[in-house]
């Protein structure tokens, strides 16, 4: 029997191979298709990418014509290289550079030799292309913007990387692919399905028709279209607003998750990234470490939420039964809370909720975070309590929105301070700034916008997201799914009307808008940055949270202006107004309107810069010179066509 199982085996290897073979080259015949490679060229059909339309069906982003020049190396053939470049408008060695990286990635397959041309470039090239073998044509669809807005919401379009193209075999050199914004998160449904064709060539490497008769060629699909959450006008409205300004604006539809607006300031027009000069406008725009034009602070910048985390302190203090409505604390112009330790306020006087709420009174509020802290024998327990109940708002985590890019923010914990004081002894007092939304609390606007929609909803939320519909498709079910806090709902009424009460009697009642019940609350965060390794302090942010209205809310909406100052200065007017523009589609409140379109806070930022240079260069003054072209790069990303 032993003497079997060798040949055996032997015999069952061979008529397997054989199987193998006889399947592959008769019957099988895709694999012949690629042996027979050197014989067929290869033509792609690129589909136009899906449209992209706003909420109510305005057209923001659709297509325009664009032609690539490829190039296969080993079919160039006795071409004037100098007629070439003068039609191009190149260099001699730029020619030669070019084909150099197109044989390093592949000799007979084609790549990109020169990208995007426009319709003059093309039609002075076309007429001689026939000269020039070895090259040829590629129609692609580049992007053409309808707005000159919501850059940081649509991305851009950039060629492929070879890093992808080895991981994604959809992709060939000279693709393009969406980057950041929608463009990146829905790349798979906008970009469509490419048609290939497959050409028999003779021995002359001349084509003398399909290959098979067109039985491998398909048909190119164009992507799908895609509506956005995003209501155009209040995009375009609160990026004029912010002109002049650093920040994020985030207002969200609280019934459904919706995001109606997502502006980061500054910013820039998305036609910039389109077309030849799209690398060297990037490039410009990528160094600019002072202004971050490319920096979403509406996702991204992880700020102090200041005076509007009140809410939330209070709401867990109502929900741990340390206080209720008619708990009173009496405030001295300020809390003192330890031995030398003073926590200043502008209230005096006896506070309960409401007006502890409106007056944004920091006594108030620090006595109840201090007694939902000392209600729990270990501190550390209670700090979990405690955050847990901030965390079932979408706290301290990504919210899982649908767009790439992010930031937890932060609530601290009991793991958070046993790294500040590995030897322990913190309490309560130790950490009362949380109360007042400074400390160890960070979150970005999307958050604090998702915050006061979860309070204008009494309790629940839907995660944020910007994809309204997609044509012939559907939007991710986690989009409509609730999420309900560990916070009782009756809770919520006597706080809205803290709320409420603040445009009525309090730190807002300048900023109310006739006709609109608008519930919010203002808020001014102490602002520390680290420069030339000293911990500054800045002028203060400015921060606003609302919704309106008051019943049956339409919008909620989070405002943070870096360096702003007070809540009331900067912030609340804008969304006083982004909030009229969104309900009556006008504005009354002119006044506000021209304060804040006449506030500019360059000169703070100037201040701020030169500050962060003159460290840079006393920690290291042989740096002074990539300083200064920083410095450079912004003034000429200025001129470019537009930044906020």
């Amino acid at each position: 029997m032993r003497k079997l199982l060798l040949p055996t085996l032997i015999i069952i290897a061979a008529s397997l191979l054989l199987i193998r073979i006889f399947y592959l080259q008769v019957i099988n015949d895709t694999f012949k298709l690629k042996s027979e490679n050197n014989a067929i060229k290869i033509q792609y059909d690129y589909p136009e990418r899906g449209y992209i339309f706003d909420r109510n069906g305005k057209l923001l982003v659709s297509n325009q014509a664009s032609y690539d020049i490829m190039v296969i190396p080993r079919e160039i053939k006795n071409i004037d290289t100098l007629e070439f470049c003068g039609l191009l408008n190149i260099e001699k060695e730029d020619f030669i550079k070019r084909v150099a990286k197109a044989k390093v990635y592949s000799p007979r397959l084609p790549s990109v030799f020169l990208s995007q041309l426009n319709k003059s470039e093309f039609a002075a090239f076309q007429e001689k292309i026939r000269k020039f073998e070895g090259f040829y044509f590629q129609k692609r669809s580049l992007r053409d913007y309808d707005v000159d807005f919501g850059a940081n919401i649509f991305g851009f379009i950039t060629q492929v990387n070879e890093r992808l193209i080895a991981k994604n075999p959809y992709y060939n050199s000279g693709d393009l692919i969406g980057k950041q914004g929608v463009e990146e998160s829905y790349e798979e449904i906008l970009r469509g399905i490419k048609g290939v064709k497959y050409i028999q060539k003779d021995k002359y490497n001349r084509q003398i028709g399909s290959y098979k008769e067109g039985k491998y060629d398909t048909i190119a699909v164009q992507g799908e279209d895609i509506n956005l959450t995003i209501d155009a006008e209040i995009q375009r409205y609160g990026e004029q607003l912010m002109v002049n300004k650093r920040g994020g604006i985030v207002a969200i539809e609280p019934r459904t998750g919706e995001i109606l607006a997502l502006v980061t300031a500054p910013s820039y027009d998305p036609s910039i990234l389109v077309g030849r000069q799209r690398s060297k406008n990037y490039t410009l725009l990528y160094y600019d470490s002072i202004a971050k034009p490319l920096y979403d602070r509406g996702l991204l910048a992880e700020y102090p939420p200041g005076s509007p985390f009140k809410i939330l302190t209070g709401l867990v203090a109502l929900q741990e039964g340390v206080i209720d409505e008619q708990t009173t604390f009496v405030c001295h112009h300020g809390f003192s809370y330890a031995r030398g330790r003073f926590m200043a306020c502008h209230g005096y006087g006896p506070h309960q909720l409401n007006n502890g709420i409106y007056n944004s009174c920091n006594t108030y509020f620090a006595s109840a975070y201090m007694k939902t802290i000392n209600k729990y024998p270990k501190p550390a327990d209670a700090v979990d309590v405690w955050a847990n109940h901030l965390k079932s708002f979408g706290l301290g985590d990504f919210m899982g929105y649908d767009l790439p890019t992010g930031k937890r923010g932060n609530v601290p914990d009991s793991k958070t301070y046993k790294k500040i004081y590995p030897n322990g002894g913190w309490r309560s007092t130790t950490i009362v700034s949380n109360a007042i939304g400074q400390g160890e609390v960070l979150m970005t606007p999307i958050q604090l916008s998702n915050m006061i929609a979860t309070v204008a909803n009494e309790g629940y939320y839907y995660t944020p997201h910007i994809i309204k519909k997609i044509k012939g498709g559907t939007i991710d079910k986690k989009f409509t799914t609730k999420h309900v806090t560990s916070i009782d709902k009756k809770y919520f009424k006597p706080v809205i009307q803290g709320l409420f009460d603040v445009y009525n009697y309090g730190t807002a009642s300048s900023l109310r808008v006739q006709g609109i019940d608008i519930c919010g609350k203002t808020g001014t965060a102490e602002n520390f940055a680290k420069i030339g390794g000293k911990r500054v302090q800045l002028k203060d942010h400015s921060i606003f949270v609302a919704f309106a209205p008051k019943d049956n809310p339409k919008i909620a909406i989070a405002i943070m202006v870096e360096n702003g100052g007070y809540g009331a200065t900067i912030a609340g007017p804008i969304a006083s107004l982004m909030i009229e523009k969104y309900l009556r589609k006008k504005i009354t409140r002119v006044d506000l309107e021209k304060r804040v379109l006449g506030i500019s806070l360059r000169d703070q930022y100037a201040k701020l810069g030169g500050m962060e240079a003159a460290a840079a260069i006393e920690s290291s003054p042989k740096d002074s010179l990539a300083i200064v072209k920083k410095e450079t790069t912004k003034v000429k990303v200025d001129t470019t066509k537009k930044i906020n």
